[in-house]
């Protein structure tokens, strides 16, 4: 018995454990308002400026090669991605959406859920 309610008890320590991890590295992914582990205000501006500037090489620095989105965006369909993180910013997130599924971005349903528009400017 002792031993049954010692294993359940490490168990549900565990799971819990995992479960609020997973779920704090997550929180931040899609949501312009919620700043990623690895934000920064300089890096943010200097990200924003590279948007306004269309500024591609600027851009791919900043990024180091992060994630997905570095497949999909090259110095050709950059603007249009510029323009669909301005979009999103002004809160029109339709439209920026369309531009992303235009990209291969995804079918532009997902934006503010899992790696939304927040992939280039928090993490």
């Amino acid at each position: 018995m002792k031993k049954t309610t010692l294993i359940l008890g490490i168990s549900t320590i565990i799971l819990g454990g995992v479960l609020a991890l997973a779920g704090i590295s997550q929180a931040y992914q899609g949501d312009l308002n919620v700043k990623g582990p690895n934000y920064s205000a300089e890096r943010h501006d200097a990200i924003l400026k590279a948007f306004q500037n269309n500024d591609y090489d600027a851009w791919k620095s900043l990024m180091q090669g992060r994630g997905r989105i570095m497949q999909v965006i090259n110095k050709d369909n950059f603007s249009k991605f510029a323009q669909a993180q301005q979009l999103a910013l002004e809160g029109k997130t339709a439209e920026a959406q369309k531009i992303r599924a235009e990209l291969g971005l995804g079918n532009g349903g997902n934006f503010g859920r899992g790696r939304g528009m927040a992939t280039c400017l928090n993490r």
